[in-house]
């Protein structure tokens, strides 16, 4: 209503001036009077005040009360048996207080505040609202307390405004509509039951909001509502569904130990700080969207099928409980509201990208748990169970070893590139002499050690077998060969071996690597053949033979002589022809057919034996790269 047009009552229109002021008091008539109770004469207010009891309607609409004025009234109402104020219809729209205490008063009709304003502080503490309880666009300039009240039928504090504290601790609300309302300071609402319908949509949260073990037992919406400050719901119960779509969170979010009983989404919503659902349970089916800096699912229970869509978040997964099927997955698009329209998640705009990266799984069951398209670099993996039945959907990345050629130690070392656990960062970058480029642990994260990550290795492995990705399911073998050579369990003799089998072809995953040491044991068979293994000269046949006396059968006996050890010039073109001839065909496990000597046939049973082990391992490691 504009402050120039009169109100739609009768009104006492003291103090009015045609210039400054040409309406005056808003005050609605005492009844019998043209004034109101603000501006009435002493004796006839008196009058007025006298003839109330308790229980009476009152109308004050428009008036201005003085702490004093309305003691009066109150005290004028107050019913003798209880001690505490009792009206029947209470209307007080457009009206002005200084410093109101309702505390204890009971409204046995409807009670009417709309576009009220309070100076100073107004106080409803166990208040009992019978019938409707009208607060619309109220102002609360002062802290506005509600403890303990209790509001039996409809609540409306739509578009009403709370300047300082707004306290209703342990209210009791069958529907209560808070549309659009502000909450300039900290909303207290803890313990709070709300038996119905409550609706807070498009109303926004200057400071922190508590909502502590509030219970909302029926329909509770939270849609376009901003939460600038943190929000806490811890122990809440939503019985029904929970609607924070389009919600926004400039802070934290935190619904710790809360219960979902039958809410079949929550959100999609923004959150600029943390989504915290440790310790919270899930009774049914249910379908979260956020787009958050950071999401909290530490010991959370999930007792149906679930679906997590995400976007910009680290997810904390560790220790949750599901039973059910149970999908987390990356959002490559902003959200859709259920209108259609896209999700604003401007709060989030400042993170590198929208991809979701998962921080830990330890301590969940995997066998119901489906990952897609998340990046798991820097997940934490140690004492998850059935990690062999994890799902791998989409485009899921893990952290790769640092590739580079580190010389700057005795002997060099180089790390071909390759999917790496999270934990072998951190285990690898604690060793004594550690190379640059492994990532170190963050200080809470725990430190397992080979003996812990070989089996983790081992259920990834599997778990990329059964999805068909042999290639990928390459590293984690390799992973797990690793830890267990350099676990502390296994026998040195098995470590040893295991560290031969790595050395010559990376445990049949590196063809480079099985092919040099072959080009080597080539070389090196060669330069032996041509020094000591082939014979100075071709050894020549000789045949004898005895003629009888008699002319009867000549016998003849061909014989060839000994190879002779080389001397000279052993290292010419033609000797290492025959050397390469002998070397090429034990590599494919053939005689050469060549005169050795006697070094030179143990060279080549050598070069037999070992030779066609490498090319082997070169076969091998080439086929587990590219075979589906």
């Amino acid at each position: 209503m504009s402050t120039s047009e009169p109100p739609a009552w009768p009104h006492c229109a003291h103090g009015a001036d045609p210039a400054d002021d040409p309406v005056g008091c808003r005050g609605i008539h005492v009844p019998g009077h043209t004034a109101c109770l603000a501006h009435l004469a002493d004796a006839d207010r008196d009058v007025y005040l006298a003839g109330l009891t308790p229980g009476a309607d009152v109308d004050h609409r428009g008036t201005t009360f003085t702490e004093s004025l309305l003691n009066a009234l109150l005290n004028a109402l107050r019913d003798p048996a209880t001690g505490h104020p009792r009206f029947g219809h209470a209307v007080f729209r457009s009206a002005t207080f200084d410093s109101a205490v309702f505390r204890s008063a009971t409204f046995n009709g409807n009670a009417d505040f709309e576009a009220a304003t309070f100076k100073g502080n107004a106080r409803f503490g166990s208040a009992a609202f019978k019938g409707n309880a009208g607060f619309e666009a109220v102002t609360f300039k002062g802290n506005a307390v509600f403890e303990a009240a209790t509001f039996e039928r409809d609540a409306w504090f739509g578009s009403a405004t709370f300047r300082s504290y707004a306290g209703f601790r342990s209210a009791t609300f069958d529907n209560a509509v808070f549309r659009s309302a502000t909450f300039n300071g900290n909303a207290v609402f803890q313990a709070a039951t709300f038996e119905s319908y409550v609706g807070f949509e498009a109303a926004t949260f200057e400071r922190g909001t508590r909502f502590w073990s509030a219970s909302f037992k029926g329909y509770a919406w939270f849609d376009s509502t901003t939460f600038k400050g943190h929000a806490w719901f811890e122990y809440a119960i939503f019985e029904k569904s929970a609607g924070f779509e389009a919600a926004t969170f400039e802070s934290d979010a935190v619904f710790e130990s809360v219960t979902f009983v039958e809410a079949e989404r929550v959100g999609p919503f923004v959150c600029a700080g943390r989504v915290v659902l440790s310790g919270a349970k899930f009774g049914g089916p249910v379908t979260l969207s956020f787009a958050t800096r950071r999401l909290e699912c530490r010991r959370t229970r999930w007792s149906s099928t679930a679906e997590i869509r995400l976007r910009y978040a680290t997810v904390d997964f560790s220790h949750a409980v599901f039973e059910y099927p149970l999908t987390i997955a990356a959002e490559a698009d902003p959200f859709l509201r259920a209108n259609g329209g896209q999700l604003v998640d401007d709060p989030c705009s400042g993170a590198p990208d929208s991809g979701v990266r998962v921080a830990s799984l330890r301590g969940v069951d995997a066998a119901h748990l489906v990952l897609a398209d998340l990046d798991l670099s820097r997940c934490l993996f140690a004492g998850t169970v059935h990690l062999d039945q994890l799902r791998l959907e989409g485009a899921c990345t893990f952290d790769t070893a640092p590739p580079a050629m580190h010389w700057r130690r005795w002997p060099p070392v180089r790390f071909t590139e390759r999917r790496v656990l999270a934990e072998e960062h951190h285990w690898r970058a604690g060793q004594q002499g550690a190379v640059p480029g492994w990532n170190v642990a963050v200080l809470g994260t725990g430190q397992a050690g080979p003996l812990q990550l070989a089996p983790v290795y081992r259920a990834l492995r599997k778990a990329f077998e059964d999805g068909k990705h042999e290639p990928g399911a390459a590293d984690f073998y390799y992973g797990e060969m690793e830890m267990r050579r350099h676990a502390d369990d296994i026998p040195r003799s098995e470590r040893g071996l295991l560290t031969a089998y790595w050395a010559l072809s990376g445990y049949g995953l590196r063809a480079s690597r099985a092919l040099a040491w072959l080009g080597i044991a080539m070389l090196v068979t060669i330069v032996l053949l041509m020094a000591f293994g082939l014979a100075q000269d071709t050894p020549k046949q000789t045949a004898t033979g005895t003629v009888p006396a008699s002319a009867g059968k000549v016998t003849f006996e061909i014989d060839k002589d000994d190879p002779q050890n080389p001397t000279g010039n052993r290292f010419t073109g033609e000797r290492f022809e025959k050397a390469l001839n002998v070397t090429l065909n034990s590599v494919v496990f053939r005689s050469s057919g060549q005169d050795l000597t006697t070094t030179g046939t143990y060279i080549e049973m050598t070069s037999r034996l070992t030779e066609p082990v490498l090319l082997g391992f070169a076969v091998l490691a080439v086929r587990n790269r590219v075979k589906r």
